[in-house]
């Protein structure tokens, strides 16, 4: 069975115990290797950071999201990664953004997180994890801004359209392609699965949510990963086992970390 990484997945969202070692039961069973679990507040980053603990199979991320930004002292917030950053399990900083879709917080706000996590990503030098949703041309001027190229990382669940992700390979940062690309109605994701180098490209569930096609409106998981690498090798015109292993190959070239502890 063909090796398969879900690069961004939420675990914490799932219901510890049984629920949640089911879902890490069916990935396993579904050839996923390997689960990044993100984290979204410093809350669950920690939740995370205990998940990992517990499976080696899963690294972590820690960050806030755009949403979360306007419940916290950015200061405070600041120095709760930073410690959180010593883990092991932690290969990532993210999700980190902008969000002017749902807007849950003031822009300048999400703009003011979103730079000064991205400056502390250099810092820890850990590459970084983007959230970006209707906020495209701010998204990438902060990017530039700051220059996180020494870090790179990766734009999750990609929302742009082809020239938007020629832009983003030409930063350094990969795309990921989530369930979405598997519907009727995807838009430019096919053809920006089709027409970007296979180097550039990672998948991701991004778990509980959007579920791929067949199981389109229903909670999502790792092990469906699986359905989104098939539609891209489809669209492609080359084998499930390719997909697996270059999207396997990106993701611990980005995230080196995480290829360290795997091997170990």
């Amino acid at each position: 069975m063909e090796m398969l990484i879900d690069s961004h997945a939420h675990l914490a969202m799932y219901e510890a115990g049984d629920e949640r070692e089911s879902i890490l039961r069916h990935a396993e069973e579904a050839g996923v290797t390997t689960i990044l679990t993100i984290g979204t507040t410093v809350e669950d980053s920690r939740m995370n950071l205990e998940i990992a603990a517990q499976h080696p199979q899963v690294l972590t991320s820690i960050g806030v999201h755009p949403h979360d930004v306007k419940e916290v002292d950015l200061d405070q917030c600041l120095e709760a990664l930073r410690q959180l950053s010593l883990s092991s399990s932690v290969v990532a900083l993210g999700e980190i953004g902008l969000d002017y879709y749902w807007n849950n917080s003031p822009q300048e706000m999400q703009q003011a997180f979103f730079r000064k996590q991205l400056e502390l990503a250099k810092t820890l030098d850990l590459p970084v994890i983007i959230h970006d949703r209707d906020a495209h041309k701010d998204t990438l001027r902060i990017i530039e801004e700051v220059d996180v190229s020494s870090v790179g990382g990766v734009f999750h669940c990609f929302s742009g359209d082809l020239a938007m992700a020629e832009r983003v390979r030409e930063l350094g940062f990969l795309v990921s392609i989530a369930g979405p690309v598997t519907f009727k109605k995807a838009g430019e994701l096919p053809r920006i699965a089709k027409m970007l180098p296979l180097e550039s490209l990672l998948i991701e569930t991004d778990c509980p949510y959007l579920a791929p096609v067949p199981f389109r409106g229903k909670r999502n998981e790792p092990a469906y990963v699986r359905y989104t690498a098939e539609k891209i090798a489809e669209i492609r015109g080359v084998s499930l086992e390719e997909i697996a292993k270059q999207t396997s190959l990106n993701f611990f070239r980005l995230f080196q970390k995480g290829n360290t502890l795997q091997q170990g």
